[in-house]
């Protein structure tokens, strides 16, 4: 089921719901260094017009980016090495009118929504595991996931996104971990 629901590592893989394509990765690299397995991504999205104006009105919305680090493994389910997280939340401040980008505790500011989302659209270098030995000869891979936290929107609007699909944004990817240089 999993396997069904994950695009292969050479295809664009995207949420697809009836006439909107939301959210499609662009990039999805996994690099072996001496400080562990770094991750770097890029996606493409636009958010629902619907969804701007909620955020415009004063609700902020959460975006999560998981990846997990498997080692497969013939006799029994594959191996979970590692995993990360991160979450941004997005929220607009009406009375300096401007966005508000906070992750893991620091926020920094933009003068446009367009700004905002740009700097979470893309991450370089993110670390997501310790390094795997170079002598290991098993196959790894990264199992990787974009999305829109809706558990996190306020609970009326939970109730309400029954038939909003355009507010379904994500993405899964899995990708192998190549060997070490």
């Amino acid at each position: 089921m999993l396997a069904a629901t994950l695009a292969p590592a050479g295809r664009l893989a995207h949420a697809d719901t009836p006439g909107h394509r939301s959210l499609e990765l662009d990039k999805l690299t996994v690099q072996r260094s001496d400080e562990g397995l770094l991750l770097s991504y890029s996606a493409r999205f636009d958010l629902p017009r619907d969804l701007e104006q909620a955020m415009i009105k004063g609700v902020g919305v959460v975006f999560v980016a998981e990846a997990e680090v498997f080692r497969t493994r013939w006799y029994w389910t594959d191996e979970l090495l590692g995993s990360a997280t991160r979450r941004w939340r997005l929220a607009y401040q009406p009375l300096t009118r401007r966005w508000r980008l906070s992750l893991e505790g620091l926020s920094r500011h933009y003068t446009t929504l367009p700004d905002a989302l740009n700097a979470l659209r893309s991450t370089d270098s993110w670390r997501i595991a310790d390094p795997i030995p170079a002598s290991s000869d098993q196959d790894h891979y990264v199992d990787f996931r974009f999305r829109l936290d809706t558990d996190e929107l306020p609970r009326p609007l939970q109730i309400g996104l029954g038939g909003l699909s355009t507010w379904n944004m994500d993405v899964r990817r899995r990708v192998a971990v190549g060997p070490a240089r």
